[in-house]
């Protein structure tokens, strides 16, 4: 009877800690669902969007109000078209403007909501056309490099 006891706390123990790493892998990978809320979609149009994918967060003063849904190339205007699903109760402006942005060490990428000043709001299928593209770390160091490359030249 006695280990039966026992059985039966090291079975519980060791489901709890399943259940643990299962939420904490789900967190990890952006997979959970923060909130139950409904939401609206919203298409954002970029020349670039680095590493940014699919669930990744939409934030706005620090604050995540949605998430990514979709990610497409459109063929006629050569930019990503991306699809933000924002939560029910954030209002932003039609003037507001987006951008990518990078979060942490890791360099997780997310879209960054900045709100404009206009009186009407983003309804369901409208366009953030302000936007600013990811910045690209290649890029910036090729830049660099050609820059001083020529201040080199122009020297001699």
């Amino acid at each position: 009877m006695q280990q039966k006891t026992v059985d039966v706390w090291v079975g519980m123990f060791l489901l709890i800690g399943v259940l643990a790493l299962g939420f904490l892998a789900l967190k990890v990978g952006n997979l959970s669902s923060s909130s139950f809320n409904s939401t609206y979609p919203v298409t954002v149009k970029f020349d670039n969007i680095g590493a940014l994918k699919v669930r990744a967060s939409v934030r706005s003063a620090g604050v995540v109000v949605g998430r990514v849904a979709s990610i497409v190339f459109d063929d006629k205007s050569y930019q990503a078209v991306v699809t933000v699903n924002i939560d029910q109760h954030y209002k932003f402006p039609k003037d507001s403007s987006a951008k990518i942005l990078t979060a942490g060490l890791l360099g997780e990428q997310y879209i960054g909501i900045e709100p404009g000043g206009d009186t009407n709001n983003l309804v369901a299928g409208d366009n953030i056309k302000l936007t600013q593209s990811a910045i690209v770390l290649e890029n910036l160091i090729s830049q660099f490099l050609y820059s001083k490359a020529a201040d080199v030249r122009g020297g001699e």
